[in-house]
């Protein structure tokens, strides 16, 4: 019954719950049923120089939030783990430090970077810190958050994976690993579109 009601429900909103099985076409759209898109924003990355995420389209990305005074810090092994596999065929991590919960990023620029590089060997892209809640909050996340489950990031290493076009079509909760099979295998799904 309650699956017959989700149903009925994603029919008379025009979207469904998004999840690892559902094609692409299926993705949780905005207000204004249109993908939640963030090829438009740039970033700066960790020498304060612009980015444009639309560099990356042609790529599958998660996008996550770090601190490297965590209790899930220790994801830095998953996450580099899942980019030297999938990298080759196309991947990018994109990793936001972000100091919102607890004060556990409170180091500088240069500090994160020498903290990642020398205690977890990691090799994908760091950026500028930024703010994911409040009225600071970045213009990626603001847009990111829409997607199911709406609302803010509630702990640090949410992540977030976008499609080739720049599309969000998933987004896991801290505890869930970067090696969980629900994120390997929707990074596998969107690498062969």
């Amino acid at each position: 019954m309650k699956r017959i009601i989700l149903i009925i429900c994603g029919l008379l909103l025009g979207c469904s719950k998004g999840n690892s099985s559902e094609s692409s076409e299926n993705k949780i759209l905005n207000m204004n049923n249109e993908p939640i898109n963030i090829s438009d924003i740039s970033v700066k990355d960790m020498n304060g120089k612009d980015v444009k995420l639309s560099d990356y389209n042609g790529k599958v990305l998660l996008i996550v939030n770090v601190a490297s005074y965590c209790g899930y810090t220790k994801q830095y092994t998953g996450l580099q783990e899942i980019y030297e596999k999938y990298n080759p065929q196309g991947f990018e991590i994109l990793a936001f430090p972000c100091n919102d919960f607890g004060d556990q990023e409170p180091g500088t620029n240069d500090e994160i970077r020498t903290f990642c590089e020398t205690k977890y060997k990691t090799t994908f892209p760091m950026f500028d810190k930024v703010s994911i809640l409040g009225d600071g909050k970045s213009e990626l996340y603001s847009k990111m958050i829409s997607y199911e489950p709406s609302g803010d990031v509630s702990w640090n290493f949410e992540k977030f994976v976008i499609d080739k076009n720049g599309n969000v079509v998933g987004r896991f909760k801290s505890k869930i690993t970067p090696q969980d099979e629900m994120i390997t295998g929707l990074i596998e799904k969107e690498l062969v579109k």
